[in-house]
């Protein structure tokens, strides 16, 4: 059966220094972003280990342990490649296009990630997302690691804020993390995967959406 695997960073630990220092990156990485992909992968041996054995009074609590776990090690994953030491700015082509069209202008788009990122109570992250369904992209929060997310989402831009991401540099004062957050956007790679999820959802626009 194929198991999941810690990503390497495409950056050094220090390279988003000072607007996130190296110990937080190594910590969140090495530690956090780990202990998902080994619960995830023990999820499913146990899941497994479940139907072989013919037991399933466990399973709804394994399937759970998977999401959890799954969703952490998928939302990290992201978060890794949404940022680069050469990142901030705005972004351009039809990335811009697309934020202009769905939020307004990308100032509005910014305020709006900003609120929910800050309006997260307790852990979770604000997520950019593309709707496969409506063909557009949307703003959400996601609660813990997989809570409150709608179907048929593809995230492009996520911001992890569990105290875990930005208390060491920045305390409980959460706001000064998100500023600093937008100093290091890589939007090539917002952008490359907005690309992907048109083409890959495309089909899904059913009957209604506008």
């Amino acid at each position: 059966m194929p198991v999941y695997t810690l990503p390497e960073l495409p950056y050094d630990y220090a390279a988003l220094a000072p607007h996130i220092s190296a110990r937080i990156m190594e910590l969140h990485h090495s530690k956090h972003h780990q202990a998902y992909v080994t619960g995830a992968n023990a999820a499913l041996e146990q899941l497994a280990e479940a139907r072989e054995a013919g037991e399933l009074g466990m399973v709804n609590k394994l399937e759970k342990d998977l999401a959890f776990n799954l969703g952490g090690h998928v939302n990290h994953s992201v978060f890794w490649q949404n940022m680069s030491p050469d990142g901030g700015g705005s972004p351009d082509g039809e990335l811009a296009a697309a934020i202009d069209d769905g939020f307004g202008s990308f100032e509005a788009f910014r305020a709006h990630f900003t609120a929910t990122a800050l309006g997260v109570q307790g852990s979770g992250w604000a997520v950019l997302a593309w709707d496969g369904v409506g063909g557009r992209p949307v703003v959400l929060q996601l609660f813990d690691q997989q809570g409150n997310a709608p179907l048929g989402v593809i995230p492009l831009l996520q911001l992890d804020v569990w105290e875990h991401a930005y208390y060491l540099d920045y305390q409980n004062v959460r706001a000064d993390y998100v500023a600093a957050f937008w100093n290091v956007v890589n939007w090539p790679d917002v952008a490359a995967r907005l690309d992907r999820a048109r083409a890959a959802t495309a089909g899904l626009i059913v009957a209604g959406a506008s």
